[in-house]
This record gives C-alpha cells, sequence and structure tokens, in this order.
C-alpha cells in the first residue's frame, strides 16, 4: 500500500514537473526573442535601402548645386560612418553599442534634412523628374524606417515585458534572456524646427 502510494506520488512530481517546464514560459521567451531579431533585421533593411539611396540622390543634386560641395561633403561623410557603424541582433542588450548605432543613423538623417533644405533652393533641380523620384524613394524608405523602428519598440516592449513579469522573469534568468535596448528620442529632436524664409 506505501509502496503504490510513493509511486502515485512520483507520478504527481513528475507530472507536475513536466507542467512546470512546458509552462515555464520558456517558448513564449524564445518566440518573442525572435520576433525582436526579427523586427530589428527590418530596422536594419530599411536603413540599407536608405543607404543605398543616398549616392544616387547626391549625384543628382552634384549636378545642379556644384558650389553646395560642403553640404553634399556632409552627407557622404555621414552615410560612410552610418554604414560603418552596425549592431547586429546579438548585441540589442548593450545599450553602448545601440547609443552609438542610433547616434550615426541619426547623424545621417540631419545630414539628409540639411540636404533637403539645400535643394529648395533649386527651383531647377526640384522640376527634374530623377531628383523628384529618388526625392519620393527617400521619403518612402524614411517613413518605411519610422514603421520598422515602431515596430521593432513594440516587439521588444513585448519582449522585455515577458522577461521582467513573474514567472517569466525566473526562466529569463535561468537560461541568460536579458532585457533588450530600444530607440530612445534624441535631445535635439525634442526642439521645435525653425522655419526662416
Amino acid at each position: 500500500m506505501i509502496s503504490d502510494n510513493i509511486k502515485k506520488l512520483k507520478i504527481i512530481i513528475t507530472l507536475l514537473s513536466v507542467h512546470l517546464f512546458f509552462g515555464c514560459g520558456y517558448n513564449t521567451l524564445v518566440s518573442s526573442d525572435e520576433d525582436t531579431k526579427s523586427a530589428w533585421a527590418e530596422v536594419e533593411n530599411q536603413y540599407q535601402r536608405r543607404s543605398d539611396l543616398i549616392p544616387n540622390l547626391v549625384n543628382v543634386v552634384k549636378g545642379y548645386a556644384k558650389h553646395e560641395k560642403e553640404t553634399l561633403e556632409a552627407v557622404i561623410a555621414a552615410r560612410a560612418k552610418a554604414t560603418s557603424v552596425t549592431l547586429d541582433a546579438s548585441q540589442l542588450g548593450n545599450a553602448a553599442a545601440f547609443n552609438n548605432f542610433q547616434a550615426a543613423q541619426s547623424g545621417l538623417g540631419q545630414a539628409l534634412s540639411r540636404l533637403m533644405v539645400v535643394v529648395e533652393k533649386y527651383p531647377d533641380l526640384k522640376a527634374n523628374s530623377n531628383f523628384r523620384d529618388l526625392q519620393a524613394q527617400l521619403e518612402g524608405t524614411e517613413n518605411r524606417l519610422t514603421v520598422a523602428r515602431k515596430r521593432y519598440i513594440d516587439s521588444v516592449n513585448n519582449y522585455n515585458k515577458t522577461v521582467r513579469r513573474f514567472p517569466g522573469n525566473l526562466t529569463a534568468r535561468m537560461f541568460n534572456f536579458s532585457v533588450k535596448e530600444t530607440f530612445r528620442i534624441e535631445e535635439k529632436a525634442k526642439e521645435v524646427p525653425r522655419v526662416e524664409f
């Protein structure tokens, strides 16, 4: 009788252990981690698209705005810096690497904004169909970047909640899942833009 109770107890403990293992949130953590990696890949894809378009845009503008060399060189330098700073999905928890990547991409965005201001000075350039097509592509790319970053932010938000909530935090600690970095607004972006005529 006692041995039957011990067998039943062993079966119950085994079933509870299996249930706890599969219900511990590990699969949720893995799925959420993969979602953040996928969302980050789309962010990188859109940054690459922007980087690929910039030389074409710069070449079209060069033909019309030869004396705006400084602005064009700033765009080229910012593009070179942005493409030299990489961040793969395994580094998404590294705040310093993430901030360095974000700063490089922000610098490129600011250089492109200055280039667009220069373009406003050249009505012939704005009328050029090649330029208009490239400008539309670049504007579309910036919109895609915004959407991709938003999806990444949402994905990281869900992942970080899973990593930090109980009981998932115990599983996360056990299997070395850690909180990931996300985009933060830069101080310059908080300033109201000045428009001067």
